[in-house]
This record gives structure tokens, C-alpha cells and sequence, in this order.
């Protein structure tokens, strides 16, 4: 009876992490495409498809591990704490270290969409909202 109790609650816990690892803001979409272990211990690789709706903003928020991203439609305007706000366009990429609290903005009229590779920790959450 304990072994069947232990079973449901870890895949209760299981579903439980699973869907804050794609937590996210209204107007994002983040549909996850593949996950797989890389080299480095206790870190995994998420691909995920990502959709800002026309003049939404992602929110701020940090990763729990470097964003790698490719813009296939559109442009975004990303702001990254500390920097200057930049546009990327359709054909261009950027990262984003670690931690590093950070958000896209959408000021157009038209849905950007970019390929989003996280190599984060895992068992975290993939994006974490902050003020």
C-alpha cells in the first residue's frame, strides 16, 4: 500500500512540475517540442515552439539556465535588465545568460514567433516571473 501511495504522489509531483516548466504570461504560448538530457550533470535541453500575440508582452521573468532563441516570423522588442531595448527580426537570434531578468514585448499588429532552446536545471521550473 505504501509503494502505490509513494507511486501516485510522485507522479502527482511529476505533473505538478511539468506544467510550471511551461508557466506562462497571457499572451505567450510556449508549446514544448523536445527535452533531452546534454553533458552537462543535473542540466537538460528544452526546445519549445513560442508565440507572443500581437502587442502582448511576455512578462519579466528569468530561466534556470542560458535562452538560446530564433526568430522565425516577426520582430520583438527585447528588454534585457541593464541593457538598451533592442529589436530582433525574423532570421535573427539572441541569448540570454542565466538568470538574467528579461522580457519581449510585441508592438506589432502580427504574432512573433521564435524557436526557444533552454538549457536549464533540471526538475525546475522553466521560467520564473519576477517583479
Amino acid at each position: 500500500m505504501q509503494h502505490r501511495l509513494l507511486k501516485c504522489s510522485l507522479a502527482l509531483a511529476g505533473l505538478v512540475v511539468a506544467s510550471g516548466l511551461l508557466a506562462q504570461a497571457a499572451g505567450l504560448t510556449r508549446t514544448l517540442v523536445g527535452r533531452a538530457d546534454v553533458s552537462v550533470p543535473g542540466r537538460e535541453a528544452v526546445v519549445a515552439k513560442v508565440e507572443v500575440a500581437a502587442g502582448a508582452r511576455s512578462g519579466r521573468h528569468t530561466h534556470p539556465g542560458d535562452e538560446i532563441s530564433y526568430v522565425t516570423e516577426g520582430q520583438v522588442e527585447l528588454l534585457i535588465d541593464g541593457q538598451a531595448p533592442r529589436v530582433v527580426k525574423a532570421g535573427e537570434s539572441f541569448v540570454i545568460p542565466a538568470g538574467t531578468v528579461h522580457e519581449a514585448h510585441n508592438t506589432s499588429d502580427a504574432p512573433v514567433r521564435l524557436i526557444g532552446v533552454y538549457v536549464v536545471e533540471k526538475g525546475k521550473p522553466l521560467a520564473t516571473p519576477t517583479p
